[in-house]
């Protein structure tokens, strides 16, 4: 099968292993690939292997641009309880920004974290995406 369409968005990590640690927390994500070369550079490909798209971890010195509330990634949990619990993890580890939320339909229940990098995870219950393209005109 060839890959068509989205199928990843890269962000840079000045520490790997805790990136990692993160989705894999609050976005159940995992290492479907990983490389490391003789310069010192080390990427990864996370999946929540529920459909073909990666998030691609690149080990950097330093981190020149994160996403930044308005510009951030977005996880949907199973349910409120799920966004409830992950948020109390995130405040405990200092690392909840705000939420979580209700902002109705379509927006749903939301929560925004900070990851180890200062990118932005939004954790979220009840948005429609799903529906909204399956239900979109084809242009």
């Amino acid at each position: 099968m060839v890959d068509i369409g989205l199928t990843h968005v890269a962000l840079e990590t000045a520490d790997m292993d805790r990136s990692i640690d993160f989705y894999a927390r609050y976005a159940a994500m995992q290492v479907v690939h990983r490389r490391s070369d003789d310069h010192g550079g080390d990427v990864a490909w996370i999946s929540d292997r529920t459909r073909p798209f990666v998030i691609v971890l690149i080990k950097v010195e330093k981190v020149s641009a994160t996403l930044s509330p308005w510009a951030h990634l977005g996880v949907a949990c199973r349910d409120r309880e799920e966004v409830d619990r992950l948020c109390a993890l995130a405040a405990d580890e200092g690392v909840l920004i705000g939420g979580p939320d209700d902002a109705g339909p379509p927006v749903g229940y939301w929560a925004f974290l900070r990851d180890p990098d200062g990118h932005t995870l939004e954790l979220s219950y009840g948005q429609e995406v799903g529906l909204t393209v399956d239900d979109a005109t084809p242009t």
